[in-house]
Formats: structure tokens, sequence, C-alpha cells
């Protein structure tokens, strides 16, 4: 059973750092594109980040352009992890952040992602 477990939310001011992590058991996702979205209630779901699998030890990162320079997103394959390191946040960036696993490659769509997290919380106050 494929379960994705995100953790490392939390309640920050502007200006602030966190880093989430996404570990995923039951499949090894190596050659398996991994993403982030995040949804405000009432909003749709939004791409955020994502990385694609190991080809030849060489990866390829997508970025949504509101998160390009404040965001870097990174995979540990020993470890069937994925990170998202959010810098410089906003309070437009509150929103539940989810961790997502893409059989289709690089992907900015939610629609081409088979498995997900609960989420976790981000909330960013002025």
């Amino acid at each position: 059973q494929v379960q994705l477990v995100e953790s490392g939310g939390g309640l920050v001011q502007a200006g602030d750092s966190l880093r989430l992590s996404c570990a995923a058991s039951g499949r090894t996702f190596s050659s398996y594109a991994m993403g982030w979205f995040r949804q405000v209630p009432g909003k749709a779901r939004e791409f955020v980040s994502a990385i694609s699998g190991s080809e030849r030890n060489i990866y390829y990162a997508d970025y949504a352009d509101f998160v390009k320079g404040r965001f870097a997103i990174s995979r540990d394959n020993a470890k069937n992890a994925v990170y998202l390191q959010m810098n410089s946040l906003k309070p437009d960036d509150t929103a539940i952040y989810y961790c997502a696993v893409s059989k289709n490659g690089l992907r900015n769509k939610w629609i081409e992602y088979e498995y997900w997290g609960q989420g976790t919380q981000v909330t960013v106050s002025s």
C-alpha cells in the first residue's frame, strides 16, 4: 500500500523559512516524478514544484512562477523522500501543502499525479 506522509508545516512569520518533507512507503519512487501542490479552502489545488525521477543521476525541476527564487525542491531516493525548502515566505503562501507522485514524468497538473499525501498546513503571518 502506497503512502505519502508530509511533515514540516507550521506557523511562521513573513520572511521566515520552512522545510517540508514527504516520506513515501509501499513502493520505490526513484524513477517517478514527485511534486508539491498547495490548496487554500475554496480555491483550486495549484502546482508549486516538481522534480523528475532519476535519469542517469540527473534530475530536472520545475517551479511555479510565484515560488521561483524562493523555494527549492530536492529528493533523496535512498530515503524515498522529497523535500521543499521554502524561503522568504509570504502570507500568500499560506495553504495546505500536498506531496504527490506521478508516473507520467515531470508534470505541473494535479490530475497527472497518482499518489497523494494528506497534506501539511503552512501558515505565514504578516
